[in-house]
């Protein structure tokens, strides 16, 4: 066995192990999914890496890089093993293996998130000096049972028009927490080709917007300025992603749950949650 990095490495061997290392799980992927996931989490081959038995992926991390709260961080954006290769430590024997690759490429720290009820996977990351940053919760529901009434009043007054990253990057002072490596500033950025942007305007004066994906129901920022909230411009927003969306379903995922305006704001929409991770994080 051998560890070396995934460079020219083609996607389609990628998928293949990941679509392996996952196929005892609960949740299925598609290829186009996982390729969006990858491009937007800022997945970086040579900086990734997979351990090879007779020339096959038997595990891998896809690490993304990037900066987050402007410091050059590595983020997992996919780690796993293959089930008949698990208990042996490969995971571990990876991630030792690509420190120092990934500090002679200026990365400075580790980001990661874990789900909460996994606590093995916890005590391993702490044995691994990782420390635990924030919560984050996931939430999750069919279109058909979101209660999203809209004022018509304020449809009447509001405009929701379709504008650019830059108009996103702008309004990022609307957020009233850091977003989560997933759905910052960055990862729009280089996941834009799969996302629509909307901006909503009272006159000329913008005062919210949102970013979701269609083809995957992923909410990923939903923001309005502080002083025109409670007038029904979220739930106009919202109201234009649902109609847009290719699923039958929404899903808002890695939420601050410090952000008690978004988890109010979803709980009244009949949007609950549906699971909850750890941000984690070691300074390299």
């Amino acid at each position: 066995m051998e560890i070396h990095n995934l460079k020219g490495i083609d996607f389609d061997i990628l998928f293949a192990a990941f679509e392996m290392a996952f196929s005892d799980y609960d949740i299925h992927f598609e290829k186009e999914e996982v390729r969006s996931m990858l491009q937007r989490r800022g997945f970086d081959p040579l900086l990734s890496f997979a351990a090879f038995d007779q020339g096959s992926i038997v595990a891998f991390t896809f690490n993304g890089i990037g900066n987050f709260n402007g410091i050059p961080t590595a983020y997992d954006t996919g780690t796993g093993t293959v089930k008949e290769y698990r208990g042996q430590g490969i995971a571990g024997e990876i991630f030792t293996y690509s420190i120092p690759f990934l500090k002679d490429a200026g990365v400075n720290r580790y980001l990661l998130e874990v789900l909460h009820n996994n606590p093995k996977a916890i005590s391993v990351y702490r044995r691994m000096n990782f420390d635990r940053t924030r919560q984050l919760d996931c939430f999750r529901q069919s279109i058909k049972f979101i209660n999203n009434p809209v004022d018509t009043d304020c449809v009447s007054d509001c405009q929701i028009l379709p504008v650019d990253t830059d108009f996103i990057v702008e309004s990022q002072r609307n957020c009233d927490c850091t977003p989560s490596w997933q759905n910052s500033i960055d990862s729009i950025v280089r996941g834009k080709s799969n996302l629509i942007c909307l901006g909503a305007f009272l006159g000329r004066q913008p005062v919210g917007h949102c970013v979701f994906d269609p083809g995957t129901g992923d909410l990923t920022q939903i923001a309005v300025t502080a002083d025109s909230r409670r007038k029904g411009i979220a739930s106009a927003l919202l109201s234009q992603a649902i109609a847009q969306m290719k699923t039958d379903f929404v899903k808002v995922l890695n939420i601050d749950a410090d952000d008690q305006l978004i988890h109010a704001f979803l709980k009244s929409k009949n949007i609950p949650l549906a699971s909850t991770q750890y941000e984690m994080m070691l300074q390299l």
